[in-house]
């Protein structure tokens, strides 16, 4: 029977919480990099022993670390000195990590500026990763989201990164505005029917695509809307906070938006609200079950100003018919007094049946459930604030 492993990111250090198929008993390891915000964690699909995480400093800068042994022990790929290298031609990066290169710049100058298409100046500072998401099919390639928002690829493990600056380079870039969390690219998700095909979502900007391998994107937000946002035709603009898909079935896909759950049926070329009967159609994350394309999950909170459960009671709602008619699942979760919150990226499936659903917490706390939401139980309590869960089934 497989097993299953939770990677939990915080704002002090990265936990690894292991269990049996049955997930009703839990090892936990950690903190590693203790002190450290730890981002993003996710392994490899390919490859069970390939974890890669994005530890991040204010002082220091950015650091991707590896694991090829399912995280018992780390390396920093591609420097002696231990920063990644990550620009988009390949060259080494400094010190600081703070910057990118431009593939116009003298080679070993960093970039505090990058020159966009239409020719205007506008500030680019490489702050930290926010989203890391290994191949679906070669264990030493991988793609990086960052905040000011770009993406990454590395072929090689991580010892070094090309930025796929198309994305960048598009002709809405300038448009872009920081939502208050930043401008951070912090999903990305890989179509399994389509190697070519990458769908990425940026506050404050949108859902992009591509589907030449990141060569060009275009931005795909048809049909959503925005009482931030008069003109009903814009390209951008929109603060997604997370998509989702299911891979049996890939042309189907969820969307947390600021305000509204939406949906798409072609792959993000237009979508539709999907809010129904929620009690707040404000919320972070959203996953789908991964047996069942048409089960969505979210977790609502009161407003975009008050980021805490409404009536200080902790609900996951499903909707079993892909939207619209939602139900709250309850068992084992807090039901009064509790005002914590679910960030973006904290929360996540296994591939068990039944389907594992798992959330973290700003107050500490990792709650799972082995029954596909009907009941829950925290696997461990009193963390740092985590800031993202990604579980996955493992031999």
């Amino acid at each position: 029977m497989s097993r299953v492993r939770v990677l939990v990111g915080t704002k002090k250090g990265a936990f690894i919480l292991t269990s049996d198929g049955q997930r009703k008993n839990w090892d936990i390891s950690g903190p590693h990099f203790a002190g450290w915000e730890i981002y993003h964690l996710k392994g490899s699909p390919v490859d069970p022993n390939r974890i890669f995480a994005s530890q991040t400093s204010g002082w220091f800068g950015q650091i991707i670390q590896r694991s090829n042994d399912g995280g018992k022990t780390w390396e920093q790929p591609g420097s002696p000195e231990g920063a990644p290298v990550m620009s988009p031609d390949g060259m080494p990066m400094g010190e600081s990590n703070l910057f990118v290169y431009d593939s116009d710049s003298p080679q070993g100058k960093p970039l505090t500026t990058h020159q966009w298409y239409d020719g205007t100046q506008h500030p680019w500072e490489f702050k930290r990763v926010w989203h890391l998401e290994p191949s679906l099919s070669d264990p030493d390639t991988a793609y990086a989201g960052v905040e000011d928002a770009a993406i990454f690829k590395t072929t090689d493990g991580g010892a070094s990164w090309s930025e796929l600056s198309g994305l960048r380079g598009h002709g809405t870039g300038p448009d872009w505005q920081p939502g208050a969390g930043g401008m951070c690219l912090h999903t990305i998700l890989q179509d399994p029917s389509n190697p070519n095909r990458i769908h990425i979502a940026i506050s404050s900007a949108g859902n992009f695509r591509t589907d030449d391998g990141g060569k060009t994107w275009a931005p795909k937000n048809k049909g959503l809307t925005s009482k931030y946002i008069p003109d009903p035709d814009t390209e951008v603009g929109f603060c997604v906070h997370r998509i989702a898909l299911n891979p049996s079935n890939p042309n189907t896909m969820f969307m947390q938006l600021h305000w509204n759950v939406c949906r798409s049926d072609d792959g993000g070329d237009s979508w539709k609200c999907v809010s129904g009967d929620l009690p707040s159609d404000f919320g972070f994350p959203v996953v789908v079950h991964a047996h069942e394309p048409e089960t969505v999950y979210v977790v609502p909170i009161l407003s975009d100003s008050l980021h805490y459960p409404p009536e200080g009671k902790l609900r996951v709602y499903r909707s079993r018919v892909g939207g619209n008619e939602w139900e709250p699942l309850t068992k084992g979760l807090p039901q009064e007094n509790c005002f914590v919150n679910i960030l973006r990226g904290a929360m996540s499936t296994d591939t068990l049946d039944p389907c594992g659903i798992y959330f973290g917490t700003t107050g500490g706390q990792v709650y799972a459930s082995a029954d596909s939401g009907d009941s829950w139980s925290p696997i461990v309590r009193d963390l740092p604030s985590v800031l993202s869960v990604e579980a996955q089934a493992i031999p």
